[in-house]
């Protein structure tokens, strides 16, 4: 957390606790205050030490990986991964997930973190025939993103977590 308030200075840094699955987990917020350069830093420790989350969501401009950012649709995704992928489809929030990014580009990342991808139907796109096909998407079931289903409700992304520990968790919708 240190070397984060030295970066981006003390003033726009904070340190929060958030329930993840019944337990307080330590989050540093970089810029909270400006939702297009708002970061959530997750730690692995109490002492704000063991990077374990980044995550990226709401109206962030930062990137992760391969150039992964807020918007990007299905096959912009599927580009950067130069394959398709597999992903659960909606829950009772209205959120997709990447479940498997079957050996693509987005499978390995350097430093030994995991890319994970949330997804929206695009609120701009989601009228009629999308928002039907969305919820034609079941939360029990993997999809391809090659899947016309899928392609039909119009995903983007909207939210990226960069985990650096197996077995890290998606947090639950506000």
């Amino acid at each position: 957390m240190l070397a984060l308030a030295m970066a981006f200075g003390d003033s726009n840094v904070t340190f929060t606790q958030e329930k993840v699955q019944g337990s307080d987990v330590g989050a540093t917020i970089v810029f909270p205050k400006d939702p297009r350069r708002r970061l959530e830093v997750w730690w692995q420790n109490p002492n704000r030490t063991g990077l374990f989350l980044i995550d990226i969501a709401g109206k962030s401009i930062w990137t992760g990986p391969e150039d992964l950012h807020l918007g990007l649709t299905l096959p912009e995704l599927e580009k950067r991964n130069h394959k398709p992928f597999k992903l659960k489809g909606f829950d009772k929030d209205g959120v997709a997930t990447v479940s498997d990014w079957d050996g693509g580009a987005l499978a390995t990342l350097p430093g030994g973190c995991k890319a994970s991808v949330n997804f929206h139907a695009d609120p701009r796109t989601a009228k009629g025939n999308a928002k039907d096909a969305a919820s034609a998407i079941s939360a029990d079931k993997e999809y391809s993103s090659a899947d016309e289903a899928v392609r039909a409700a119009k995903l983007s992304v909207s939210e990226i977590l960069i985990g650096y520990q197996v077995g890290w968790v998606r947090r639950a919708a506000p």
